[in-house]
């Protein structure tokens, strides 16, 4: 029997199921990944925006870690929300000690509803210590205008950002993503040599809730599975592409993305009479 992919999410919760540790663990469990979690922050949020959250102790969180490591080692990692130094440098070090070889670094900084998530000092710890141990760091233009200290209004700045971030701090490869920016959602993953470039219709919906997250658990799931970072990236944006455009229209606010929309013409939802 062929061993089964195992992917790890670091992140905080979701009561309204959209995002964070409940968005990943849906999506691992599309792509066909075996998902497990440790939960930073236990976050109330919904579609209308973040309530707001409480970090758990960093002995819990590291005792999560321990649990996870010393009895079904993950072939992948991503990390979402880590709202405070301390955890920051936890989780640099448990990866370290796990000898980690995939790590998806989604640089939760900002809601889709413009909530800031994280300090200033966190920003920091980021770029000093998880940047230079990802696999691939994944932020939206906000995220990289933040990370990067810079202004991104254009293409090419977008290219400068994906640069800076692997040539000045040591990211293995940078995926700008601009679904902020106008025009068709383009994104740019850099690795250092080469830029390449995943392009979607841009769709007119408020629902998109989520699809940070979602977007980094499948490339997540693909590096589990073994898979080239390009070809994790390319399934990463047809998945998000697909779960964007089959919004299911729930939510008082900006409403979260569609975990099975890359299969909706199979399965449709169960509505309320």
């Amino acid at each position: 029997m062929t061993e089964i992919a195992k992917a790890l999410t670091v992140a905080g919760t979701d009561p309204s199921g959209g995002a964070g540790i409940q968005a990943d663990l849906k999506t691992f469990q599309e792509i066909g990944v075996y998902g497990m979690s440790v939960i930073t922050s236990v976050v109330s949020q919904n579609s209308l925006g973040v309530k707001s959250f409480v970090d758990l102790e960093l002995d819990f969180v590291e005792s999560q870690f321990d649990a996870v490591f010393e009895d079904i080692p993950p072939n992948a990692v991503k990390s979402g929300m880590l709202s405070n130094p301390n955890v920051m440098a936890l989780t640099a070090r448990k990866l370290k000690e796990a000898n980690v070889a995939n790590y998806v670094l989604d640089p939760v900084m900002i809601a889709s509803s413009g909530h800031a998530l994280i300090s200033e000092t966190a920003r920091e710890k980021i770029a000093k210590e998880l940047l230079p141990l990802a696999t691939v760091v994944t932020p939206n233009l906000p995220e990289a205008e933040a990370l990067t200290n810079r202004e991104i209004k254009t293409i090419d700045d977008m290219k400068e950002a994906g640069r800076v971030l692997v040539e000045d701090y040591g990211v293995n490869a940078a995926l700008i993503k601009g679904g902020h920016y106008e025009g068709e959602a383009d994104d740019y993953l850099y690795d250092g040599q080469t830029f390449e470039k995943f392009s979607a219709e841009r769709f007119d919906t408020k629902h998109t809730h989520g699809s940070g997250c979602t977007y980094a658990a499948v490339i997540t799931a693909g590096l589990a599975n073994g898979k080239p970072l390009y070809k994790a990236v390319k399934d990463g944006k047809a998945y998000i592409t697909a779960a964007i455009s089959n919004p299911l229209n729930i939510g008082k606010g900006q409403g979260p993305t569609n975990h099975w929309g890359h299969r909706w013409s199979e399965v449709q939802p169960t509505t309320k009479v």
